[in-house]
């Protein structure tokens, strides 16, 4: 499982902040809609402009205003194909709640092949928009909210999501909403003020189509898909809330801006038992009332937060977080684990029937073809993953939250 804390951000202006507002985002069509008394609810507990399938700009802020309102946090999981990519539409339908499907560099590429030319990170590219429109292609299907989002990306990768950006403003004219939902900067090793120059220049790009960006402050520890801090300065593992604060000031300043912070604090990406680190929730809250008393707000939890880097918190540690304003825990180690345990299982159950094509305990002369047919592994590590998937949202009180 992955924890990176991520405060959520919404300015419609340098002068206006307001998480909940309705009509934060701009419209260039009429299959852009906000939410209104007479539309119809798709989802009895959740407002109505939150429909099945992909969700964005104004919906994406409702859904995620209903997850802070009402206590819970929405899983993002990694995914690196269609296979755990249905895995987690599977598990939102069984757990009654909504599902973020986030796709990494190196996710991409390989959902394009890993034989395939990834100069200037074509494949990559390929691979992410290829795994989003099998997204909106069959989303809808499995009856729940779905964002669609990137995770780490660095200064040097940045190529990589200004073609996917291409692709959202392409997606935007012909249908009034990006392609993707969101997409994360990890500009954490930049300076302060670099770091977060530049994400005001995506966000300034993002807010014309209505995408919400997720930007990092700190670093997350520990390594992953690509990323790796294992070494890093530990006193980098805990954001200050004046740093906090000003990005808020800086991204404000863009109209229709909505974004998100990962803040850390004391997160490391990887496995690790229950005990061996050292997370610090507490920050969240605190965070929350330098912000609150910054801007005047009157409620007391006025930021958005999202966790990277969580194996080895505990559920309680995790709920605390959540009561400080989390509404979106990310999942990758943990998911690829129940994956291969899945298959491992299948193996081992059906073991003396993998053994060849024909001839297994019920005869010399049997087939074995249902047995190696690739999809009976392959719904194996599924089904695992969507069961350890059903745990997590247990874990992050996401449980039942659509009816």
């Amino acid at each position: 499982m992955k924890l990176a804390t991520s405060v959520l951000l919404f300015a419609a202006g340098a002068s206006a902040f307001a998480p909940q507002q309705q009509g934060a985002f701009r419209s260039s069509s009429s299959l852009f809609s906000t939410e209104t008394a007479e539309e119809t609810k798709a989802f009895a507990k959740l407002p109505a402009s939150v429909k099945p399938g992909v969700v964005t700009g104004q919906a994406l802020v409702d859904l995620l205003s209903d997850a802070k309102e009402k206590g819970y946090a929405i899983p993002g999981v990694n995914i690196v194909g269609t296979n755990s990519i249905n895995a987690c539409m599977e598990a939102a339908a069984k757990y009654g709640g909504p599902i973020m499907v986030t796709f990494s560099k190196g996710g991409g590429q390989f959902i394009a092949g890993k034989s395939a030319d990834n100069a200037d990170e074509k494949a990559s590219i390929a691979g992410c928009i290829a795994g989003a429109l099998h997204v909106r292609q069959v989303a809808e299907l499995y009856g729940v909210p779905v964002v669609l989002h990137t995770d780490h990306c660095q200064k040097a990768w940045l190529p990589w999501i200004d073609a996917l950006l291409t692709a959202s403003e392409d997606y935007f004219e012909k249908h009034g909403e990006p392609l993707f939902s969101s997409h994360m900067l990890d500009l954490s090793e930049e300076p302060l003020e670099e770091n977060i120059g530049i994400c005001k220049e995506y966000m300034e790009r993002m807010a014309k189509i209505n995408m919400l960006l997720e930007f990092e402050l700190g670093v997350t520890g520990g390594e992953e898909d690509g990323v790796d801090n294992t070494d890093v300065d530990s006193s980098r593992l805990y954001t200050q809330p004046e740093e906090v604060f000003y990005a808020y000031e800086q991204l404000s300043q863009v109209e229709n801006a909505a974004f998100t912070c990962a803040a850390s604090f004391g997160n490391v990406h990887g496995v690790y038992a229950p005990g061996n680190v050292d997370l610090k929730p507490v920050i969240l809250h605190n965070t929350q009332e330098y912000i609150k008393e910054k801007i005047s707000s009157e409620s007391d939890k006025p930021m958005f937060f999202v966790f990277h880097g969580g194996s080895g918190s505990s559920v309680e540690d995790i709920r605390y977080a959540i009561e400080a304003g989390v509404i979106k825990m990310n999942i990758d180690t943990d998911t690829q684990w129940a994956y291969w345990d899945g298959v491992r299982e299948y193996e081992a159950k059906h073991h003396d029937y993998l053994q060849g094509q024909i001839g297994n305990p019920d005869g010399d002369d049997k087939p074995n073809k249902k047995y190696y047919d690739p999809r009976m592994m392959l719904r194996a590590g599924e089904e695992a993953m969507a069961a350890r998937l059903v745990k997590a949202a247990e874990d992050l009180n996401c449980v039942n939250v659509l009816n």
